[in-house]
């Protein structure tokens, strides 16, 4: 019976050698599993597939969304409108409800898919051992214990412990995050703890075959696979709120206290005047629509839709309104590299020729480039090395790019085509005659052919591989001018080239040649005993070349106060070059030194760690929890299935277009171009976004202080029987007035200054003291305006019927909203400077909308106003005038005070709530 779920994802496979394996799994070698035993196992263990934990129904995501504090506030004022008889303004209020409700619920629904995505990757078919007879079946049908052929071209469909291989290799890029691919052999790793990225006898799922062949035991299905670990954890993390969303929740949770204090006192006020329920009741619910931000979260909404759609263009797909503001926010990125800051397209950057430097430009795997070399040498014959890079490699790149075999030996080709040579035609003309394939056990390839040499045809073996092991195989060694010394003479020379290319992090292929004419029988009989007595070339440094953007885009990062680390699975030493490269903080280090650190080491490392490499996605996932634990709002960038976790853990996640599927699902947000560069362009619309909530709500909040100012005097002084506008005119305010002020701020162009400043503290609120103290102030103003125009309008007041101090208070109200929405939109600089013909423009709608709600039969009806006359009209402009008079003269004085050079650092924040934030 095979061991429990449990045990077998305890055991360390890799540790084991195959046979143990093989006989842990209590299965056969040559002939696999019965029918029988796959059957039992497989209900033991379940099918080979990602699972994923039902999600809330759309009904219980709605409930959520109700039980809003927002939502519930005004779900009472509805309740009470229907019970007095106040049936439009509960229909208004209710509709209202709604909207949040849907506009929260098809949110939440869109962020749901992670898993499911990891379950669409599932490989379709497999090439399995069954009763001693290799048949093909679906991937979900494999067990523990099941005998599984892979070949080049193969996804590999289960975790699994290598038993034979040829010349295997597998891309696991999507996995661990290194670019190359790995090869693979089936020996013992007998060390006790070994990273992912080196465990080279096993085979993980969802990984491709690149090159070889090879046989598996599969050890782990379903959810015990390196992928199903990852399912588990992306089910494990939670979504968490934006800090947008957790700043409205405590703003909405003030104004709620206030809001029904104002409403206990005025009800108390109410009823020891004698004031009947009904007249009471009245009394609350204006109090309770006045003092509610019933247009906070529609206003906001409107704001970030704006904000994405700017994102959208800027080839940026948000999935969540509220993420457009978190960007805005971001104090760190954590990007992968693979991908994401390079261009996962293996390229040539440095020749060692004949002991000879070249330079090789060109990107990716675009066949056009240079090879330059030092003024004043002769230009070299690089026939020797061609014959190599051709035809001791498989890969073909065709010339739009695509490529098809092993990555490394794509960009070999590729150098070819820089030095002018064509190796498919090179191919077809120079056939192979024996080879030695390579295998990652002897790190060589070995191809034998007849070559035209110096004009004449020659039987040359031509040997790629490892530098360390083709110069153990080599004896001499071109120099200049293609003159052959003994290697002892250049090994000094040859050996510093070979560390000065791997400290710069490329990997290292060596090339040498043998003429073995005459011999052609010999080699083909056993060409393994003729690689020996070689010739050293030349050495090429290969590297998954930097994004041209991405150095820009990271010292625009760094300039705007932004941390920027690399989090990559590839070796630390390549990820260093990396770093230093893109102009990274101090400080690399791998996994394992990683995880041997605790949480408070980490978080105290941190400042002094920018690179890190060989991590797993447990690693990533770790990394956003400690930098989010010190404060530091993340944003983590990948496309491949190892970020997943990481990404959904992450402030905001950031998925390639061209990544995964998985990936996109996990993301908050998407780069349509694959492009780090719009990341920094999507945080500079994010702060731009934040700076217009941010006026939005200083407009919003003294909007809401002068309504509640203005009907706690109106109750406590029983000025117009305690009622000074009715519910249906604040509603009218709060969605026919406001709606285009707020236009205006979102239309202002940014700050040019924006990425010269630090992000923002996220533990500062919105509603930080200076900021209140600000909007009070501001409500203050208009309450005292409004008051002391509705006073000193003519005629007598009345909740009963239309009366002109009451349409006059509204006016003036309407009016002052306009203006000081023009002033507002920007602080502490002037409102009234250019560009302003357009925002002149969108204000003109609400002037005649005020005018239509005091002028026309319907709305005087609706809204209980009544006519003014051509005095009363510039009257209310007059006192309107008053509010951006005394606003911008207010800023004048602040941005003089900002100005002084001796006023220290706290005072300059405490006059300038906007800088202190």
């Amino acid at each position: 019976m095979v061991s429990t779920e449990h045990a077998q994802a305890q055991t360390v496979w890799y540790a084991q050698d195959p046979d143990a394996v093989v006989s842990a799994t209590m299965s056969d070698r040559q002939s696999g599993l019965t029918a029988g035993e796959a059957d039992e196992r497989r209900r033991q263990h379940g099918p080979n597939e990602i699972v994923s934990e039902p999600g809330p129904s759309t009904w219980a995501i709605a409930l959520t969304q109700l039980k809003d504090l927002m939502n519930l506030m005004l779900v009472a004022v509805a309740v009470v409108s229907v019970i007095i008889g106040e049936v439009p303004t509960a229909i208004v209020v209710a509709a209202l409800v709604g909207l949040n409700i849907v506009l929260g619920t098809h949110q939440e629904l869109k962020a749901r898919a992670s898993v499911d995505a990891l379950a669409k990757m599932q490989t379709p078919q497999a090439k399995v051992t069954r009763d001693g007879i290799l048949i093909q079946l679906d991937a979900t049908e494999l067990v523990p214990g099941d005998i599984v052929q892979l070949e080049a071209g193969d996804i590999v469909p289960a975790d699994g412990r290598l038993l034979a291989t040829a010349t295997l290799e597998t891309q696991e890029a999507a996995l661990t995050g290194e670019s190359a691919p790995v090869p693979k052999d089936p020996r013992t790793l007998h060390a006790a703890d070994v990273p992912l990225g080196d465990r080279v006898n096993m085979v993980f799922q969802n990984t491709s075959v690149t090159r070889g062949t090879a046989t598996m035991v599969v050890t782990e299905t379903g959810m015990h696979t390196q992928m199903g670990q990852i399912a588990s954890m992306l089910s494990a993390v939670a979504p968490g709120k934006s800090p947008l969303q957790r700043e409205l929740n405590s703003l909405t949770k003030v104004l709620g206290i206030i809001a029904w204090s104002a409403v206990a006192l005025i009800v108390v006020l109410g009823v020891l005047r004698g004031q009947s329920l009904a007249t009471v009741l009245l009394l609350g619910i204006s109090m309770g629509v006045s003092a509610i931000p019933t247009g906070l979260p529609t206003f906001v909404q409107a704001m970030l839709a704006f904000g994405a759609r700017q994102l959208a263009d800027a080839k940026a797909v948000v999935k969540n309104l509220t993420d457009v503001e978190t960007l805005g926010a971001t104090s760190a990125i954590n990007s992968d590299k693979t991908g994401t800051l390079t261009m996962n397209q293996m390229t040539v950057r440095s020749l060692y020729f004949h002991c000879r430097w070249y330079l090789v430009d060109g990107e990716g795997y675009s066949k056009t480039g240079r090879i330059t070399q030092t003024a004043g040498e002769p230009t070299p014959d690089f026939t020797l090395l061609a014959y190599g890079l051709c035809l001791d490699s498989d890969a073909t790149v065709s010339d739009t790019g695509e490529v098809v075999g092993d990555p490394t030996e794509a960009a070999l080709v590729v150098l070819a085509a820089k030095i002018g040579v064509d190796a498919p035609l090179t191919r077809r003309t120079y056939p192979r005659v024996a080879e030695v394939p390579f295998d990652s056990a002897y790190k060589f390839m070995a191809t034998f052919h007849h070559l035209s040499v110096d004009g004449s045809s020659r039987f040359v073996e031509l040997v790629k591989g490892g530098p360390d092991v083709v110069l153990a195989r080599c004896a001499t060694a071109y120099r200049p001018g293609r003159q052959v010394v003994p290697l002892d003479e250049v090994r000094g020379e040859l050996t510093e080239a070979n560390r000065a290319l791997s400290e710069k992090g490329l990997r290292v292929l060596a090339f040498a040649t043998r003429r073995l004419d005459g011999q052609e029988e010999a080699a083909a009989a056993d060409p393994m005993s003729f690689v020996d007595d070689l010739t050293f070339v030349g050495m090429v440094g290969i590297i998954d070349p930097l994004r041209p953007e991405a150095i820009d885009a990271v010292r625009t990062a760094q300039t705007a106060g932004i941390e920027v680390r690399m989090i990559t699975g590839d070796h630390a030493i390549t990820a260093s070059a990396i770093g230093a490269e893109l102009g990274l903080g101090p400080g690399a280090i791998g996994g394992p030194e990683l995880q041997a650190m605790t949480d408070d080491d980490l978080a105290a490392a941190l400042p002094n760690l920018h690179v890190f490499g060989r991590v797993t996605p447990q690693d990533k996932l770790r990394l956003a929890d400690i930098m989010q634990k010190t404060g530091a709002v993340v944003a983590m960038t990948g496309d491949a299935v190892n970020d997943a976790a990481a990404l959904k853990k992450a402030d905001i996640g950031v998925a390639m277009g061209s990544g995964s599927e998985v990936t996109k699902q996990a993301g908050k947000m998407i780069l349509t171009d694959d492009n780090f560069g719009t990341l920094i362009t999507a945080i500079r619309l994010g702060r731009n976004i934040y700076e217009k909530i941010v006026s939005y709500i200083r407009y919003q909040m003294s909007k809401l202080f002068s309504l509640v100012l203005l009907f706690l005097a109106a109750s406590i002084f029983d000025i117009n029987d305690g009622v000074a506008l009715t519910p249906l005119m604040v509603l009218f305010q709060h969605f026919f007035i406001t709606l285009f002020p707020v236009a205006v701020i979102m239309m202002d162009p940014p700050a040019p200054d924006l990425m010269n400043k630090p992000p923002r503290n996220p533990k500062m609120p919105i509603a930080n003291r200076m900021a209140f103290v600000q909007w009070l102030a501001y409500g203050v103003l208009q309450f005292a305006v409004t008051l002391a125009a509705m006073l000193l309008a003519p005629g007598d007041m009345s909740t009963t019927e239309a009366s002109v101090p009451m349409t006059t208070a509204f006016v003036v109200l309407s009016f002052g909203s306009i203006l000081a929405g023009l002033v507002m939109r920007r602080d502490p600089e002037s409102g009234l400077t250019p560009p302003i013909l357009g925002a002149l423009k969108i204000l003109s709608v609400p002037i005649v909308v005020t005018v239509f709600a005091v002028e026309s039969g319907f709305l005087q009806d609706l809204l209980m106003t009544t006519s003014l006359t051509g005095g009363q009209w510039l009257a209310c402009i007059g006192w309107s005038l008053i509010i951006p008079i005394v606003v911008e003269a207010e800023k004048v004085f602040r941005r003089r005070r900002y100005a002084q050079p001796s006023t220290p650092i706290t005072a300059k924040a405490a006059v300038d709530p906007q800088r202190a934030r």
